[in-house]
């Protein structure tokens, strides 16, 4: 994942900080030298490391803290806080309202992923009940209309093009008009990708613009750019109205700290990143979760609403009362089973947990992971209603492996280590037992008055150490601005 690295070192250098005895001078520099060192091989620019270095010696002037502060918290918070400032230019990009048109237009370099991005996007609009339509005004690159065509029919969504017209602004003009029309309130405009040399492209981008009168434009921008990113980024600020940023390629290997460099240089926000190849890969991107997450601080509210989207609200009580319970049957593990696969990749999952770095989970151990699930649910498919609701291990003799094994395909080592696997996860569920769950009535009130000590005492004691005890969960609810996020873990909170 592309700044996992970054965030690796980033949260090395923070941690040998916090082992450091005596938090001096000496250790603080240490630390800033080291974050220094990993921005810079992570082609962030130059100018924007010192600033924050400069900074963050401003913020944490350790002469003047006092003897009871905590000094490596506050060191933590101004790195953190200062990571959010390179990436969030403190002001909102255009949002597309439901039934009023709006004209979103796509500029690039070449090859940054931009058609693609563009069917994201408006499959992105078109999943929360909008009516997007797509407009290819790319007459440079050849193939370009036959890519947005094939991948508008796939994701059902209207758009238009031309092979005979080579006049790009004519196409946009035409596109635009014909689908105002046909009352679509998001209409998104590809155009050809082109560098800041191209001075006759840059022109025609400029005449596009004024033909299409978008209400926004999207830089959209490839995370394996590097150091070019900067300048790249305000050539087309210089050019256009650029009014907001979509990293793409962020499931790459590259750096990556470019990307960070291409929005102090627009100063605009970044509104989505694409994770991967297919529709569905395309996040939104929120600032903090996303620097949480990168100094593996986690990200509970984005894990909150990830469990929100896969485990129906009817379902949610259920589950609860299962975990309270202790009692983990087969059936439970192929339903938890399903509920993280629709979460998406599990290494992005993982990296919202606190204490879980992207660095845990590496490029191909993910696939690896998700593949042993696939097999595991395959396996469970092969077995009666009795084996699934039977939390007793002993019910699993030979025969019935052997039985399993051959409705599945599998050798039987397979069927054992996923009997290994339901061992392990029923050792994990059992220490749930006793998650005190509130009366329904009385959810909401205590999601609203709830504090950390009033929290602490609803979560087990396991999982409390894990968040970093008492201390980690105050920064923890701090972070989330309320318990209310929190307490929908447990299927409580207002919807």
């Amino acid at each position: 994942m592309v700044l996992a690295q970054l965030g690796g070192s980033i949260s090395r250098a923070i941690q040998q900080m916090s082992n450091a005895t005596i938090i001096d001078e000496k250790a603080l520099n240490d630390c800033l030298n080291e974050i220094t060192r990993a921005l810079l091989q992570s082609d962030v620019q130059f100018k924007l490391v010192r600033d924050m270095q400069t900074n963050i010696k401003k913020i944490v002037n350790l002469d003047d803290l006092a003897a009871g502060h905590n000094k490596r918290r506050i060191i933590q918070q101004a790195i953190f806080n200062e990571l959010c400032k390179i990436l969030d230019p403190g002001k909102s990009s255009f949002t597309p309202k439901k039934g009023k048109t709006s004209v979103v237009m796509f500029v690039g370099l070449q090859g940054s992923g931009k058609t693609t991005t563009c069917t994201k996007y408006a499959y992105y609009y078109q999943k929360k009940g909008w009516k997007p339509a797509l407009v290819c005004a790319d007459t440079f690159r050849a193939g370009a209309f036959d890519q947005l065509k094939q991948n508008a029919t796939k994701a059902k969504i209207p758009f238009y093009g031309s092979y005979m017209e080579s006049d790009p602004v004519k196409i946009a003009e035409e596109g635009v008009e014909r689908f105002k029309k046909e009352n679509c309130d998001l209409i998104i405009v590809d155009t050809s990708g082109r560098h800041k040399q191209e001075a006759a492209l840059f022109e025609e981008m400029r005449q596009v613009s004024e033909a299409a009168k978008p209400d926004l434009i999207i830089f959209v921008m490839d995370s394996s750019i590097g150091q070019a990113a900067f300048d790249q980024a305000q050539a087309f600020k210089q050019s256009v109205a650029v009014g907001a940023v979509i990293i793409t390629k962020m499931d790459g290997h590259a750096k990556g700290g470019g990307a960070l460099s291409a929005v102090a240089a627009t100063k605009s926000p970044v509104i989505f990143i694409g994770t991967g190849e297919h529709m569905d890969e395309f996040e939104v991107f929120d600032v903090k979760p996303f620097v949480s997450r990168l100094l593996g601080m986690g990200d509970w509210s984005g894990f909150m609403d990830k469990i929100q989207e896969v485990v129906p609200m009817d379902q949610q009580p259920e589950l609860l009362q299962k975990l309270s319970e202790g009692n983990f049957t087969l059936r439970i593990m192929y339903e938890q089973f399903q509920n993280l696969l629709k979460m998406g990749p599990i290494g992005q999952v993982f990296s919202m947990l606190p204490g879980f770095s992207a660095e845990l989970m590496p490029k191909g151990h993910e696939k690896e992971s998700q593949a042993k699930i696939k097999r595991y649910m395959t396996m469970m498919d092969s077995m009666t209603n009795e084996e699934l609701d039977s939390s007793n291990p002993k019910l699993m003799n030979e025969s019935r492996m052997m039985r399993i094994a051959r409705g599945a395909g599998r050798p039987i080592r397979d069927v054992m280590e996923m009997l290994e696997e339901y061992k392990r996860l029923a050792k994990v569920w059992s220490k749930m037992k006793g998650l005190k769950i509130p009366k329904k009535g009385e959810m909401s009130s205590l999601s609203r008055n709830m504090n950390a000590q009033h929290m602490s005492k609803v979560l087990p004691p396991q999982m409390l150490k894990q968040i970093g005890g008492m201390g980690g969960l105050q920064n923890l609810m701090k972070q989330m601005g309320s318990a209310k996020d929190m307490m929908g873990m447990f299927g409580g909170g207002d919807k």
